[in-house]
């Protein structure tokens, strides 16, 4: 079975690993190199480094829509196109140009979190659980009929870097389930319930900022949501603040506006729309990250000071 691979981040490396285990892997496709680092000299992306270790043609293309780019691809005559975390929609034609299926590897299950950044959404959304699907991709924006579901449960303390991390991994495995299930009887596809569709767009730096009107649990999992990108971030007297983790206060706090931040004990806490929250962890701009409590104590924090 031949198959070409097209993925961009670190999420994407295991399956590609596993791909190559498993098929005969005849390409690899990742987005051009691009400048990163405090140099910001050109580097290639994890795909592009990992296809290099294992020896396979590497396509960097700056559109996969050009008729050069069709015409490369069409010449590696696959069996499968396996997509994860590529970063560009692809057109009808390379989407018909396998002769068994083109596959993608998506970070949740679907028909829940469709689009761009599904592992935030999830712990957004306070679900309980998340995982990944293998599904055949359509023209729709992850629309397409599902082979495999591998679940995870969400833990309290689960950011979107530890939950990439995670199920980087689940979907390597549930990649090799449907690709084994597809040479032993042939695709079984699942269509997705549109009922239950909900959708997870791309996230802007701007998302980050937080509205300490909202109730308390929402803000603690919008800061885990947003880890390590694009971060959470509030102002204090105009300076920019990044909140890496907070806490939830159980105790009832006296009424305030909210985002007053006030020092009891050794935590450093600000009241929301509804609830306390303990900043445990935050960076102002041009530092780096201090404990909530370090920070006050260098701050000389007034009396009502508020976050905005």
């Amino acid at each position: 079975m031949r198959s070409v691979f097209m993925g961009t981040p670190e999420f994407a490396v295991p399956s590609l690993r596993a791909l190559a285990e498993v098929t005969t892997l005849v390409g690899v496709v990742s987005q051009p190199d691009r400048p990163r680092g405090r140099g910001l000299s050109l580097q290639p992306s994890p795909v592009s480094a990992a296809a290099g270790e294992l020896g396979v043609p590497l396509l960097r293309p700056a559109s996969v829509r050009t008729p050069e780019s069709a015409a490369a691809l069409a010449a590696l005559e696959p069996d499968l196109l396996v997509v994860a975390a590529y970063g560009k929609i692809l057109p009808p034609a390379l989407l018909a140009l396998p002769t068994l299926a083109p596959l993608n590897v998506h970070a949740s299950l679907l028909p829940r979190h469709r689009g761009a950044a599904p592992i935030a959404a999830a712990i957004r959304a306070g679900d309980a659980e998340t995982g990944v699907t293998i599904m055949v991709m359509g023209e729709g924006l992850d629309t397409g009929d599902m082979l495999r579901q591998r679940t995870r449960p969400i833990a309290p303390e689960d950011t979107t870097g530890s939950l990439t991390v995670a199920l980087a991994e689940l979907g390597a495995t549930a990649l090799v389930e449907a690709v084994t299930a597809i040479r032993a009887t042939g695709l079984q596809p699942i269509p997705q319930d549109e009922r239950r569709a909900t959708y997870a767009p791309r996230l802007e730096k701007d998302d980050g900022r937080i509205d300490w009107s909202r109730d308390a649990a929402s803000i603690e999992r919008m800061v885990r949501a947003f880890a390590p990108w694009p971060s959470a971030f509030t102002t204090l007297e105009g300076r920019t603040l990044k909140i890496v983790a907070t806490r939830l206060v159980a105790e009832k706090r006296p009424a305030a506006p909210a985002g007053t931040l006030a020092v009891r004990g050794r935590d450093l806490e600000v009241t929301t729309g509804d609830g306390t929250l303990a900043i445990v962890t935050l960076q102002p701009e041009g530092k780096k990250a201090m404990p909530g409590a370090a920070f006050a104590a260098g701050a000389r924090l007034a009396p009502g000071a508020r976050l905005v």
